[in-house]
């Protein structure tokens, strides 16, 4: 892959990026300077990409490195804050209060699965190539994660 397709893959999914880097660090700063940082490291690599057919899955997982070494810089700088979600609305479909804070309560690799399954719009293989882990551990995943999501928001509904 050369470097003019490099680009025009990654205009390609810069959306999406976009809006799982949001999802994991809660504001539209932090979530583009993920994207840039993570697009900055892919170019670098690129020779490293042996399938390009993966080009989407390995620059989501580049992405998905970046947010969780923000998030780890966010707990040594400020410890005890909130660490992923954010306080105002942000993209449509994860306006609702009572599923953002259920969401951040859900526990990391669970969320992760969350987050790119239904914010990013990756298939199952996708979610499970972005995050290391074989497709039957993120159906898993998933399936944990939304009876966990469930529970709690029937909860808050009954309450």
């Amino acid at each position: 892959m050369n470097q003019q397709e490099f680009a025009g893959r990654t205009e390609a999914v810069k959306a999406r990026l976009y809006r799982t880097a949001y999802l994991y660090l809660g504001n539209e700063d932090d979530a583009l300077e993920a994207v840039d940082e993570a697009v900055y490291q892919a170019l670098r690599g690129l020779k490293q990409l042996r399938q390009p057919d993966f080009f989407e899955t390995w620059i989501t997982r580049i992405l998905i490195n970046v947010c969780h070494n923000e998030l780890r810089r966010r707990k040594r700088f400020h410890p005890g804050g909130d660490d992923a979600l954010p306080d105002t609305a942000g993209p449509d479909a994860y306006e609702h209060l009572p599923l953002k804070e259920a969401i951040r309560r859900l526990p990391e690799e669970l969320r992760s699965v969350v987050i790119l399954r239904f914010f990013s719009d990756c298939t199952q293989a996708e979610t499970a190539a972005a995050l290391n882990i074989p497709q039957g551990t993120a159906a898993t995943r998933q399936k944990r994660a939304l009876a966990l999501l469930k529970l709690e928001l029937g909860e808050e509904g009954q309450a």
